[in-house]
């Protein structure tokens, strides 16, 4: 399938115009991180807390990463995704990484993302900055100076299993369901929205099991993964990432909110019209998303066609 191109990203910088960046101000990449931590936070959605916290990364490969808050008003604030979430949301699904040199926050991170960064390996030697308490020269430390003694995969994985920003493989297989559009006969499905899922209905399928496969779940063993479609016919996709310890996992939904947000999806939420979830069933399965994911979807674009496919 054909897809609409998309808008150049406000939240991924390239090698070469992080440079060029950097070079105009007489500054070293890691110094131009702090000056882009405004228009990290301009990026937010702070809905309920009225408080923008912004994100900025610097990969491996000299990519910039940004991340922002999101918040969904009249939601559980479970619901929210953090900035630096959204931050290792965004290097991941556009191959960043193997590592995360330098990141600059504009707050000191909460104890939930610091738990979050911990998934990623070799975190320990990240330096970062809050620019909120350091005005004056931005003197970065590493990461391991807000989190001494961290919990993490190590303390549950063996060394070998993939951390996010790596590969990932998992061995599962879409059973043999066929897909229908439950809004078939509803009239908010008309004017071509109800022409265009079924056009793209195997595009969403497929996106969604890539999402599934790529999702990172070492502790429950239940990946998942999304995929959404605008009005417009674009795919956005998004995987599951757990956490060691638990309550920072990044639902595969919200992975794909990230996804839509980096690639334009401006005009609020109720231009997705279609998702896709793929996820294990079953009494052995540990871990759920198909009812918190339906819950966000009903809120946010409540005429979004939803579906689930099982896998094993």
């Amino acid at each position: 399938m054909t897809q609409p191109p998309p808008p150049q990203s406000k939240y991924i910088i390239s090698a070469i115009e992080a440079t060029s960046m950097a070079e105009s101000q007489n500054l070293t990449i890691p110094q131009l991180l702090p000056s882009l931590v405004k228009s990290a936070q301009n990026l937010a959605v702070p809905s309920i807390s009225k408080f923008p916290v912004g994100a900025v990364g610097l990969d491996s490969d000299g990519r910039i990463f940004l991340g922002a808050n999101m918040e969904f008003h009249g939601l559980p604030l479970h619901h929210t995704i953090h900035a630096e979430q959204f931050l290792i949301t965004n290097l991941a699904a556009h191959g960043g990484g193997p590592k995360l040199l330098y990141v600059a926050v504009s707050a000191a991170p909460c104890g939930h993302c610091r738990q979050f960064f911990q998934e990623l390996r070799g975190i320990s030697e990240t330096q970062i900055v809050i620019t909120d308490k350091d005005q004056e020269d931005h003197v970065y430390k590493p990461i391991l100076s807000i989190l001494p003694d961290p919990f993490g995969p190590y303390d549950l994985l063996d060394k070998e299993t993939p951390l996010i920003l790596e590969k990932h493989d998992n061995q599962i297989f879409l059973k043999d369901q066929n897909f229908i559009v439950q809004n078939e006969k509803t009239p908010d499905l008309s004017n071509g929205v109800y022409e265009l899922i079924i056009k793209n209905q195997e595009s969403l399928k497929k996106e969604a099991f890539a999402a599934a496969r790529e999702s990172h779940a070492p502790y429950s063993g239940c990946p998942s993964g999304v995929a959404l479609m605008d009005s417009e016919g674009r795919v956005y996709k998004g995987s599951y990432m757990e956490s060691a310890a638990h309550n920072p996992s990044m639902m595969p939904l919200q992975a794909a909110l990230v996804g839509y947000m980096v690639a334009g999806g401006g005009g609020g939420y109720e231009r997705i019209v279609a998702a896709v979830l793929v996820e294990k069933e079953g009494e052995g399965v540990l871990v759920r998303q198909e009812e918190t994911a339906r819950l966000l979807l009903k809120h946010i674009s409540p005429k979004c066609d939803f579906q689930v496919l099982h896998c094993d």
